[in-house]
C-alpha cells in the first residue's frame, strides 16, 4: 500500500501534473521554435513551494529533475522527505546569511546572491560541509520600474561580486538569476539580462547560466536568452497553504 508522498498514492493529481508539465513543455517548444532555440538547452525548474513533497514525488515520477524553493524553513524539511530521489534543489528565494549552512545541505544551486557578505558565508558553509556549490547572481534589472521586493544587485556591483565567487573555495560561479519587476513589459525588462550575462562572463566565462522567465513570462524570457525557467503556478496551480 502506497504510504503519504508515495508516488500513486494520488491518480487525479498526477494527472492533473502531468497535463500541466506536458503544456508547459508545449509552451517552451513554442517559445524555442519563435525564437530559433533548441529546446535541449533549456532547464525547467518546477518551483514547488507552498506545496507538499508529494507533488515533488509525482513531478518526478513524471520526469522532472529540478526544483525550486525560495524559503528555507519549507524547503529543507522538503529536502528531507524527498532524500531518497537524486534531485537538483535550487534555492531561489532571498537568503539571509544565517540560513546559509541550512540551505548548503540540500541545495545544489543558489541562486539568489545578492551581497558579498552572503558569498562569504555560503563559502563557508560549503567547505564545511565539503561540498561545491553552484551560485547564481541575482541581478537588479535596469532601467524598469522600482520593485524592491525582486531583490538583486545592481549591474555596476555585479563584477564585483562575480570576481569573489569565482575566488571563493567551495563555491561555483554559475551565471545570473533576474526577475522582470511588475508592472514592466516583460520583453523590456528582459533586455537587461544580455549586459548582466556578460559582464559575469568577463570574469568566468563558463558562467553561461541565464536563470530568468516564470509562468507569466517564459516566452519572453527564452527570446531573451534564458536557459533555466522558474516555473510554478502554470506547473502545479495556484499558491495554497504550506502542507508537508
Amino acid at each position: 500500500m502506497s504510504q503519504p508522498g508515495e508516488p500513486g498514492q494520488d491518480p487525479a493529481r498526477r494527472a492533473e501534473l502531468a497535463d500541466r508539465l506536458h503544456r508547459v513543455r508545449e509552451r517552451i517548444d513554442a517559445a524555442c521554435a519563435a525564437a530559433g532555440r533548441d529546446p535541449a538547452e533549456l532547464t525547467l525548474i518546477a518551483i514547488t513551494k507552498t506545496r507538499p513533497a508529494s507533488d515533488v514525488r509525482l513531478l518526478y515520477e513524471l520526469g522532472q529533475r529540478d526544483f525550486g524553493e525560495n524559503r528555507d524553513q519549507e524547503a529543507a524539511p522538503k529536502a528531507a522527505q524527498c532524500a531518497d530521489l537524486p534531485i537538483t534543489w535550487h534555492f531561489v528565494g532571498q537568503l539571509q546569511t544565517n540560513k546559509a549552512p541550512s540551505v548548503v545541505r540540500y541545495a545544489a544551486v543558489v541562486q539568489s546572491v545578492d551581497r558579498l557578505r552572503l558569498v562569504r558565508a555560503l563559502g563557508t558553509a560549503a567547505r564545511r560541509q565539503e561540498r561545491a556549490l553552484t551560485c547564481l547572481i541575482q541581478v537588479r534589472l535596469t532601467g524598469t520600474a522600482d520593485d524592491p521586493g525582486r531583490g538583486g544587485a545592481p549591474l555596476d556591483e555585479v563584477p564585483a561580486l562575480a570576481e569573489a565567487l569565482a575566488a571563493e573555495e567551495g563555491l561555483v560561479l554559475g551565471g545570473i538569476m533576474a526577475v522582470a519587476p511588475l508592472g514592466v513589459p516583460a520583453a523590456d525588462a528582459f533586455a537587461g539580462l544580455t549586459p548582466a550575462s556578460a559582464a559575469v562572463r568577463a570574469v568566468w566565462p563558463s558562467a553561461t547560466i541565464i536563470s530568468a522567465g516564470m509562468s507569466g513570462d517564459l516566452e519572453e524570457a527564452v527570446a531573451a536568452g534564458a536557459t533555466h525557467l522558474r516555473i510554478g503556478t502554470a506547473l502545479l496551480g495556484d499558491r495554497r497553504p504550506t502542507v508537508m
